[in-house]
C-alpha cells in the first residue's frame, strides 16, 4: 500500500439489535481498530446508526477485549492467561468427566442470539452429537419466545415480521405495544415518523410516556402486567361496535366463536379497573385502528416478558384476525425481536426442543432429516431439555458442568442473585466470549472469541432477512472464532470430523438440514445474500425469490387457516401488597445494550449512561422522602437493589423502572421474578412487587 492508498472498505452489519443495521469497516491504524462508514445504500437503516453502531469497534481495542485464554489453576485461585492448548484440554477434560460420572445430561450448553446462524447450528449440533446432552438453551429465551409460541399457535409458523420493514410507513395505523423504538433500535423509529407523514395514526401502549410514545396520536398507559386485559377489553368493543371482519373470519380463520367469548368477558369497564385506562381512550384506540384501511399490531418485550406472555401475545393476534388485519397487504401482526440474530439464533438448534430449520426434536420425521445430514443415528439423538432459566437453576445440581457462547446470564437472568450462586456450585463452568464479562469472571476457563468485525457469517434480521457479516479485520494473535473452539473440543472428545471451522461449510450444511423445514434456507447462499441485500426466507431452491411477506395467500397451518386462541385475563404471578405496593418494570436505555458486557467498555457509551437510576412518580418520591439523584432501595421477595432516583411525570405513580445493564449493587435482575409462562417458558421480567425507600 502506498501513502496515497485508502484502505478498502468492507460492507457488513451492526453486531447489536436485531434490526441488523447496514454499514461498512474501514481499518486504521491506531487503537480504534476501524472505523464505521455510512452505508447508505442498506435499505434497513439507510446508512443511520445509534451510538452503539457508530462505536462498535471500540470494543476490539486491546486492553478491552480478551486476546488470551485464562484458566484457574486452583479452587479459590484467580484466572491466569494461558496457552489454548491448556485451556481447551482442561475444557475437554471438564465436560467430558462430568459426562463420564454423571452422565450426559450432567452436561449443559447455553448459546446466544448474537450467535450467527453458523455459530448458533454448530453449537447445537455439538451439544447433541459431541457431549449427546439434551441440557441447551440460549438467552433468546428471554426475548421473544412468547412471541414465538403465540405465532405457532396461531399461523403455524413463527417469523418475528411476517412482512418487510418498508410496509410499516405504508399502513393506516400501527398499535406498538411495549416497545421504546427511539431507545431499543433508534434508527427504526423513522418508520413511525414516515408512518406518520403519510397519514397514518399511531397508538403506543406503554407504562411509561417514554420518547417514542411522545411520538404517538394516541398513549395508553397499562399497569404493568395487564396488558392482556387491555387487549381483551378492545376486541370486547370490536365485537360491540360491529367492528369485526366477518367475511375474513369466515373464510380464514377458525375457533372465532371461543375466543369471542372470551374477549366479551372483559367488558371496558371492568378493563379500566384493572389497567387503569380509560374506557373512553380504549374506544378512540379501537376507533383510530379500525378507520383505517389496513393496519398492525407489533409487539415487544413489555408484554412478552410475562409469565401469561404468550396469551397476552395471543390476544393482540385475536384482534388482528378479528378485524381482518392479518394475511393482506400492509396488514399484521409483527414482533419486533430484540437480539442481533434473535430470530436465526432459534431457527438452527439452540433451542431445547428444536433443531435445524425450525424443525421439533419430538418429531420422528425431522429427527430422521436431521440425522442423515449429520450422519448419525436419529435414535441416538437425545430428546427436549430444560428452558433457559430452568436449566440454570439446574446448575450444581442435575447440571454439574456448564459451556457458555456469548451469554452473561449474571446480569441478565432473573432473580440473578440465585443464578449466579447456582453458576458457583458447579463443578466446571466454560465460557467463550469476547470480554471478560460477569460470567466469564466466575469460569474455570475462559476463551477469547473472534466478535463481528472479524469474522463471517450469517445472522437472520426481525424481518427474516438472512444477512451476511464479512470479515473486515484480522483478530488478535491470541483469538480463535467460536467454530474453531467447537471444532477443536469436538476432536478431544472423540469427534474429529463434522465440526468445521469455516463459517461457509458451515452455512452449506445449515441450509441442508433446513432444507423442507418451516424455516428453509436451502435456496440460500452468500452469493445470494451479497448480491440481494439479503434474502428472506423461506427460500427453499436458488431459484425461489425468497419471501418478504407471509400469509398473503394462506397461513402456515394443515388448512391454511388461522387460528384464534381463546384466552382470558388473569393476574401477574406477584401483585402488590401491603408489604411490597409497588410494581417494578424493567427496560432498556439507548447507550446500553443487553447485559452491557460490551457496551459499559465504550467511553462514548459510558459517558450517556454511566449507571444504572430508579425512575419514579413525583408523588411516589414525595412519599418515601427522596429528591432527583438520591440512592433509592429497591426490594423485591428476591432482593435488594440500589440505585440513584431519577424523578420524572412519564412514568405511572404506582410503576418503577429500572434498566437491567449493570451488574452489582443496581442489577436490576436481582429483584426480577423468575415465575415463567407456561407455554413459552419466558420468565415474568417485566413485573414484580418491590418497596422503596431512601437508601441514603
Amino acid at each position: 500500500m502506498t501513502g496515497t492508498d485508502t484502505p478498502a472498505l468492507t460492507p457488513t452489519h451492526c453486531p447489536y439489535c436485531a434490526l441488523q443495521c447496514g454499514m461498512a469497516l474501514r481499518p486504521v491504524a491506531g487503537p480504534e481498530v476501524a472505523e464505521v462508514v455510512e452505508r447508505t445504500g442498506f435499505p434497513v437503516n439507510r446508512g443511520a446508526l445509534c451510538g452503539k453502531g457508530r462505536t462498535a469497534p471500540a470494543v476490539l481495542r486491546r486492553g478491552v477485549r480478551l486476546t488470551a485464554p485464562l484458566v484457574r489453576r486452583r479452587p479459590g485461585g484467580e484466572l491466569e492467561e494461558a496457552g489454548w492448548d491448556e485451556a481447551l484440554g482442561r475444557i475437554a477434560e471438564g465436560l467430558g468427566g462430568v459426562r463420564a460420572v454423571h452422565g450426559a445430561d450432567a452436561v449443559g450448553v447455553f448459546g446466544g442470539g448474537g450467535l450467527t446462524n453458523e455459530k448458533a447450528y454448530a453449537l447445537g449440533k455439538f451439544a447433541r452429537v459431541v457431549l449427546a446432552t439434551s441440557q441447551i438453551d440460549y438467552n433468546g429465551r428471554f426475548c421473544m419466545s412468547s412471541a414465538s409460541a403465540a405465532h405457532q399457535r396461531a399461523f403455524g409458523l413463527d417469523r418475528g415480521l411476517p412482512f418487510p420493514l418498508e410496509d410499516i410507513p405504508r399502513t393506516g395505523c400501527v398499535i406498538l405495544v411495549g416497545s421504546n423504538l427511539a431507545e431499543t433500535m433508534p434508527p427504526a423509529l423513522r418508520y413511525l415518523t414516515e408512518l406518520r407523514a403519510n397519514g397514518g395514526r399511531l397508538i403506543v401502549i406503554d407504562p411509561r410516556r417514554t420518547r417514542t410514545a411522545e411520538q404517538a396520536d394516541l398513549h395508553l398507559a397499562p399497569r404493568p402486567g395487564t396488558d392482556l386485559a387491555l387487549a381483551l377489553g378492545m376486541l370486547h368493543l370490536v365485537v360491540a361496535e360491529g367492528r369485526v371482519d366477518e367475511e375474513f373470519v369466515r373464510t380464514r380463520t377458525r375457533g372465532w366463536e371461543e375466543a369471542r367469548a372470551g374477549a366479551m368477558a372483559h367488558w371496558p369497564e371492568l378493563v379500566e379497573r384493572i389497567c387503569g385506562v380509560e374506557v373512553a381512550r380504549l374506544r378512540k384506540a379501537v376507533e383510530l385502528f379500525c378507520g383505517a384501511e389496513s393496519g398492525m399490531v407489533l409487539t415487544a418485550r413489555g408484554p412478552e416478558q410475562q409469565a401469561k406472555g404468550t396469551d397476552t401475545v395471543g390476544a393482540w393476534i385475536n384482534f388482528c384476525l378479528a378485524t381482518g388485519r392479518a394475511g393482506r397487504p400492509l396488514s399484521g401482526y409483527g414482533c419486533l425481536t430484540g437480539q442481533g440474530n434473535g430470530q436465526g439464533g432459534r431457527e438452527h438448534g439452540q433451542k431445547a426442543d428444536q433443531l435445524p430449520g425450525y424443525r421439533k426434536l419430538t418429531d420422528p420425521a425431522a429427527r430422521r432429516h436431521v440425522a442423515e445430514v449429520w450422519g448419525v443415528d436419529p435414535d441416538g439423538l437425545p430428546g427436549p431439555g430444560r428452558s433457559a432459566y430452568e436449566l440454570l437453576d439446574a446448575l450444581g445440581r442435575d447440571v454439574r458442568a456448564l459451556l457458555v457462547m456469548g451469554s452473561n446470564p449474571v446480569v441478565s437472568a432473573p432473580h440473578a442473585s440465585h443464578i449466579e450462586r447456582r453458576l458457583a456450585s458447579l463443578d466446571f463452568l466454560a465460557v467463550a466470549d469476547v470480554v471478560l464479562s460477569e460470567t466469564a469472571a466466575l469460569a474455570d476457563v475462559v476463551l477469547p472469541v473472534t466478535q463481528w468485525a472479524e469474522e463471517s457469517g450469517t445472522t437472520t434480521s426481525l424481518e427474516g432477512r438472512v444477512l451476511l457479516r464479512r470479515r473486515a479485520l484480522d483478530p488478535p494473535g491470541g483469538v480463535r472464532s467460536d467454530l474453531e473452539v467447537l471444532h477443536a473440543l469436538a476432536g478431544l472428545l472423540g469427534h474429529g470430523k463434522g465440526f468445521p471451522a469455516d463459517p461457509a461449510e458451515v452455512f452449506d450444511e445449515l441450509r441442508r438440514a433446513s432444507a423442507g423445514g418451516a424455516a428453509d434456507y436451502a435456496g440460500i447462499t452468500y452469493e445470494r445474500i451479497a448480491a440481494e441485500d439479503g434474502v428472506f426466507w423461506p427460500c427453499p431452491d436458488p431459484d425461489h425469490p425468497g419471501t418478504p411477506r407471509l400469509f398473503l395467500d394462506r397461513f402456515a397451518t394443515a388448512d391454511g387457516r388461522a387460528s384464534f386462541v381463546p384466552v382470558v385475563h388473569r393476574a401477574a404471578a406477584e401483585e402488590t401488597d401491603r408489604e411490597y405496593p409497588v410494581v417494578l418494570t424493567t427496560g432498556r436505555v439507548v447507550a446500553q445494550y443487553q447485559s452491557g458486557a460490551q457496551t459499559r467498555r465504550v467511553d462514548e457509551l459510558n459517558a450517556a449512561a454511566p449507571d444504572p437510576f430508579v425512575e419514579l412518580h413525583p408523588r411516589l418520591a414525595e412519599r418515601i422522602g427522596v429528591a432527583e439523584g438520591d440512592l433509592v432501595a429497591v426490594t423485591s421477595r428476591r432482593g435488594r437493589a440500589v440505585a440513584p432516583a431519577r424523578i420524572t411525570g412519564v412514568i405511572r405513580a404506582d410503576t418503577v423502572f429500572m434498566p437491567f445493564h449493570w451488574p452489582g449493587e443496581g442489577r436490576a435482575n436481582t429483584l426480577t421474578n423468575p415465575a415463567l409462562d407456561p407455554v413459552s417458558r419466558m420468565p415474568e421480567f417485566k413485573v414484580c412487587a418491590v418497596r422503596l425507600e431512601a437508601a441514603g
